[in-house]
């Protein structure tokens, strides 16, 4: 009996479409309110540290005096608290997801040193 009832279910998806998507060939479309990965540009950023005090993981530290940002991409729940406190707005929630690794990561952004104007004479 459980025979007949796996026969009518494969011949059944014979004529259907497939379940799954070619996502290799047809790439992934994110929809418009997806929390994806927190992406920051650094040149904007003014190192206030709002955002890793309000991080409930702890996963963002901020080095005021080495002008840099790390994100613990395995800790990050992506709840976008840092995102919503940010005063300069140079963190978003950017479409697509972590890649998985067997490694915990985490990133680190250096501010780049600004160049000084040449003095006028």
């Amino acid at each position: 009996m459980a025979g007949l009832k796996i026969g009518k279910m494969v011949l059944g998806s014979l004529f259907r479409k497939p379940a799954t998507k070619m996502y290799p060939i047809v790439p992934a479309v994110w929809k418009e309110r997806t929390r994806g990965h927190i992406e920051i540009e650094i040149e904007d950023c003014i190192f206030c540290g709002i955002c890793s005090k309000k991080c409930p993981t702890d996963a963002i530290t901020v080095d005021r005096a080495a002008k840099s940002w790390a994100i613990q991409r395995m800790g990050c729940i992506q709840c976008s608290c840092c995102v919503e406190v940010c005063p300069k707005k140079c963190l978003t929630n950017m479409a697509g997801y972590t890649a998985p690794d067997a490694q915990k990561v985490t990133d680190t952004f250096v501010q780049p040193e600004k160049e000084a104007e040449p003095k006028e004479e």
